[in-house]
């Protein structure tokens, strides 16, 4: 593959990651069929994982109808193309408002996305993420908006997911 082949691939994945943010804050749970296969592997964490991107879109509907707005911010994107599959690493901020949990109403975490991606006939889409949590400040009752859904948001420490080989962005590149 050529150095040109290879940048065109960078950017689309880097503008697909992008796109997640930008579904979110706009809670347009169709622009998730544009980054995840339908097959997707999700894991957020012990008690957020999805194998199903309509389920995934639909729980994740459901949880972020109740914030008055959010904001993402993908950044830092190291991208690795091998072909018809590429892994990812992102950095991600999150900035999450809701009035309702009191005062004050904000809750920002930020953390890591390890992805996994297949090329399709539509483009780029991630087949497997883990998202990780390293840091969180504000109202935690601002993300947990249902008492009968519950994010449990364990932080993390990047050095340590290495040395417990968890990175699978790491494995690709060494």
């Amino acid at each position: 593959m050529r150095k040109g082949e290879r940048m065109a691939d960078r950017e689309d994945i880097i503008e697909v990651l992008n796109l997640y943010g930008f579904a979110m804050d706009t809670r347009r749970w169709d622009l998730f069929d544009r980054i995840f296969t339908a097959d997707c592997d999700v894991d957020y964490g012990p008690t957020s994982s999805w194998q199903d991107r309509e389920q995934f879109k639909t729980d994740f509907g459901t949880f972020h109808e109740l914030f008055d707005a959010t904001q993402h911010v993908m950044t830092n994107h190291l991208v690795q193309v091998d072909g018809d599959t590429a892994a990812a690493h992102t950095y991600g901020s999150w900035r999450l408002i809701r009035h309702a949990a009191g005062d004050p109403p904000v809750w920002d975490g930020s953390g890591y996305y390890d992805d996994q991606l297949v090329r399709t006939p539509e483009g780029w889409r991630v087949a497997k993420r883990t998202c990780r949590v390293v840091f969180w400040t504000g109202n935690p009752k601002v993300q947990t908006p249902m008492e009968d859904m519950v994010f449990q948001l364990d932080l993390v420490a990047l050095h340590t997911e290495a040395r417990e080989e968890r990175l699978e962005f790491l494995k690709v590149i060494t």
